[in-house]
């Protein structure tokens, strides 16, 4: 019987020791850069920092991401769409002006000026945009209803596409003249992503 107490007494010990021990990795998001402004010197004025599948594997099936947008005075995040995700946008410092354009044949548009713990939803798939109207700089952050949203960026695509669309189609779809579409098409379409 003494021997059994006393195997008792050393599981208890040994249960109570491992309960003041712990040992983990830290959090996948404390690599994930999120509290670090990113380089907003550059032509739209704004970057993204994602932290998504490709940063984090663990958010794979998780069905989340997240972006930090930092913007210069009168930055923007141009109108871009995310074809595989809703996102939701919290001002933490600045004022926004933001937006969204309903799909075809409304082609409606929302917009609303947000200033700091605002808060605003992009439902998945439409085209949308942030512009800092402030002359301070701006910070938010988004979260995504995907671990891989995807980003187009509206520009980029159509007149920086490789190869190029031809010119002739675009004057046609824009209702432009052909000069312009090959303008256009001659830019450097920054990718703030």
């Amino acid at each position: 019987m003494k021997k059994g107490v006393s195997f008792l007494v050393t599981v208890a010990l040994m249960a109570l020791a491992s309960s003041l021990a712990s040992a983990s990795d830290p959090s996948p998001l404390q690599d994930a850069w999120l509290d670090k402004p990113g380089n907003t010197s550059n032509p739209v004025g704004s970057a993204v920092t994602p932290v998504n599948v490709a940063q984090i594997a663990g958010l794979n099936t998780l069905g989340i991401s997240a972006v930090r947008i930092d913007y210069a005075p009168y930055g923007q995040n141009p109108p871009h769409t995310h074809p595989r995700a809703t996102e939701i946008l919290t001002v933490l410092e600045g004022t926004l002006l933001v937006g969204f354009v309903t799909s075809n044949p409304e082609n409606r548009l929302f917009t609303k000026v947000l200033n700091k713990d605002d808060v605003f939803v992009f439902p998945i798939g439409l085209i949308h945009f942030q512009f800092n109207i402030g002359h301070t700089n701006a910070v938010a952050i988004a979260g995504l209803s995907s671990q891989n949203p995807g980003v187009i960026t509206i520009a980029n695509a159509v007149f920086g596409s490789d190869p190029a669309i031809d010119p002739d189609f675009l004057a046609r779809a824009f209702q432009l003249e052909k000069n312009v579409v090959e303008y256009l098409q001659s830019r450097f379409w920054y990718d703030n992503n």
